[in-house]
């Protein structure tokens, strides 16, 4: 329970301070805005894992849990604890941030929702969004994987994990917003609602097939390096 307990509270700490930087910052309109919130999101996850990470593993993310269920570092039972927790503390920071906005003059913060098409800063169309979440998550996943697969790196897992979110964020964030988190994409969505919505699936489902690409990957490459 207290693996479980971790996840939500990271997981509120990635939305309300990651999110929380797009709304107030008027979003990704600028370089500076883009590198503004691409840090936010990268510090945020440095901050977890060298807090409630040492505990649960600072997942924060039901597609990294799924990657290492397929990896075998994880059971069923915990997959499944660790994503309701997960979805949980999203929607627990997506609406603290949500009575935060609504005390100030911001009229359209919108949450840090994903999207394409209309809601891509360059107008992203559908398939190539799917495509580009696919693989930003498939190389985030990877990253996590491989620097946490011998203790050596213990001490610096965390600040290369959040590093690596954030060269994803300064590339994708004009592109989709960037997800690779589909807890992070879910809970804003539902919150603002429209076009947001409607157009979730995309930034659930690509997130997982990414990680589930970079799960097999990793156990093929690894498996090779130790043979």
């Amino acid at each position: 329970m207290k693996k479980y307990i971790c996840e939500f509270i990271g997981t509120f700490i990635l939305v309300l301070l990651g999110c929380g930087t797009a709304a107030v910052t008027g979003g990704a309109l600028s370089i500076l805005g883009v590198l503004t919130i691409s840090f936010a999101f990268g510090l945020a996850i440095v901050a977890i894992a060298y807090s409630v990470g040492r505990i649960s593993g600072g997942h924060v993310n039901p597609a990294v849990s799924l990657a290492m269920l397929i990896s075998g570092k994880m059971t069923v039972k915990d997959f499944c604890g660790y994503v309701v927790a997960q979805i949980a503390g999203a929607f627990a920071g997506a609406g603290t941030l949500y009575g935060i906005l609504s005390a100030t003059n911001l009229t359209d913060p919108g949450l840090g929702a994903n999207g394409y098409g209309e809601l891509s800063m360059v107008g992203l169309a559908l398939g190539a969004a799917v495509i580009v979440e696919i693989i930003a998550t498939c190389i985030f996943v990877l990253a996590i994987l491989g620097v946490t697969h011998d203790d050596k790196y213990d001490s610096m897992a965390g600040l290369v994990i959040g590093l690596v979110l954030t060269l994803i964020h300064i590339v994708t964030i004009p592109l989709t917003g960037t997800s690779v988190n589909p807890a992070r994409s879910f809970a804003p969505a539902v919150i603002v609602g429209g076009t947001a919505l409607s157009q979730v699936w995309v930034f659930i489902v690509a997130p997982f097939i990414g990680a589930a690409i970079a799960a097999v990957v990793w156990k093929y490459i690894s498996s090779n390096s130790e043979e």
